[in-house]
């Protein structure tokens, strides 16, 4: 695969996810393991001894991993900090995601390479400078419009700022996902109310929620126009992701290392799609319009644009939990894969599945496929319909193992 100018990094919070990041085309992915990261309390996350399986995958398939250490440290996490660095040096992995400068140093001295994170908060051409002196590439302030990611991106150019590795410092921004109220997600609310710090990585999402005001001199309640005031919508920048690219931004970050398969896959595939769009010159509306709806059907608290466009005030959401126009149901898990006919066995566990409907399979080394059921066998003879308790065949071009689910997509309602 011949590389290209534009990195599309991908969330891996599981093996499902990393390899469906994989498949749809994703040049990078990031992840945490143990404690020191800022999904520590929502994804599964990994362990030390993951590491070695990552790197081997992320080079067999020519995507590049990066490890995130970017929570607060304090002075009893710093030897916990130095066994993980010196793990991914020692496995392979090609990138420290960094915010505290204890990472920085020490990672610096044994010569592994570190990215800036956006919990840096990184908003101006002089930080850049600074930061050169550790790093390739800085996650700017998620804050920052357009016009400043623009001013930033010319002024290395113009200053030859360059980092470790004698290139010109690379610019990465967030394109998709989550967005939290505070500035990079520095937020402490959770902290003060349940002595639980997002900076720490375990946010229980108090702006996620609603809220009752209550009145100090009479004590009337009220329920805030039914809107969940702190709770942010969803980053989507696809429907401008040429003028980001047009801004000198070289590489393009999915949230999401707390989200589903189904979520990594279909995101990953949307903005893979959109970048070699602008890259061949046919990116348009039209197309736009097609990501928007697949974007739509998983996980998403509604769409709007960050602050990339100027805007002062954030858009709340008016309701709890996700927008996705599809949600999953559980059916069946897999036990075996006949190769030279390309059919897969399952077992009908929960529910039912016919001949027409759209389902998805979900595996550690599968990652991720989706289809419409064309035909479908049970105990061997051509079938409408499979319900609980059934062994059914599917005809799957992609190999299904033992391990993997299968799940039905239906409209939400």
């Amino acid at each position: 695969m011949m590389k290209r100018s534009i990195e599309l990094m991908s969330p891996a919070g599981s093996y499902e996810a990393l390899m469906a990041a994989i498949n749809a085309g994703c040049n990078s992915v990031y992840f945490g393991v143990e404690q020191l990261n800022m999904r520590a309390r929502s994804s599964n996350n990994f362990t030390l001894e993951d590491l070695k399986r990552i790197a081997e995958i992320g080079k067999e398939n020519n995507v590049k991993t990066y490890l995130t250490l970017n929570t607060i440290l304090y002075d009893h996490d710093i030897t916990l900090m130095k066994s993980i660095v010196n793990a991914a040096k020692e496995n392979g992995v090609t990138a420290i995601i960094a915010s505290d400068h204890a990472v920085m140093n020490y990672a610096k001295k044994i010569g592994m390479e570190i990215h800036i994170s956006t919990q840096a908060n990184v908003s101006n051409i002089d930080t850049v400078e600074f930061y050169a002196n550790f790093a390739d590439v800085v996650v700017l302030a998620r804050e920052l419009s357009l016009m400043q990611v623009a001013d930033i991106s010319r002024e290395i150019k113009r200053r030859n700022i360059t980092g470790p590795s004698g290139n010109l410092i690379e610019l990465e921004i967030f394109a998709h996902g989550a967005l939290c109220m505070a500035v990079s997600g520095k937020c402490y609310l959770s902290l003060h109310s349940h002595f639980a710090s997002a900076n720490r990585g375990a946010c229980i999402q108090n702006c996620r929620r609603s809220y009752v005001v209550t009145d100090k001199e009479d004590g009337i309640e009220f329920e805030i126009d039914n809107e969940f005031i702190m709770s942010a919508k969803d980053l989507c920048t696809i429907d401008f992701i040429d003028k980001i690219l047009d801004a000198g931004v070289s590489v393009l970050k999915i949230e999401g290392r707390g989200r589903s398969v189904d979520y990594v896959h279909t995101v990953t595939k949307c903005y893979n799609e959109a970048i070699d769009a602008y890259l061949d010159k046919t990116y348009s509306q039209e197309k736009v319009a097609f990501w928007k709806n697949q974007l739509a059907t998983v996980f998403n608290r509604g769409f709007w644009d960050g602050y990339y466009l100027g805007r002062k005030m954030g858009e709340w959401c008016d309701e709890n939990g996700s927008k996705s126009s599809k949600k999953k149901i559980y059916l069946a898990k897999g036990l075996k894969y006949f190769e030279q006919a390309h059919v897969g066995e399952f077992k009908c566990e929960s529910h039912s599945l016919s001949v027409g409907d759209e389902i998805m399979i979900t595996g550690p080394t599968t990652g991720y496929l989706e289809m419409i059921i064309d035909e479908l066998r049970v105990d061997g003879k051509p079938a409408e319909k499979a319900i609980r308790g059934d062994i059914f065949t599917l005809s799957i071009k992609d190999k299904i193992r033992p391990s993997d689910k299968l799940y039905k997509l239906v409209p939400e309602n």
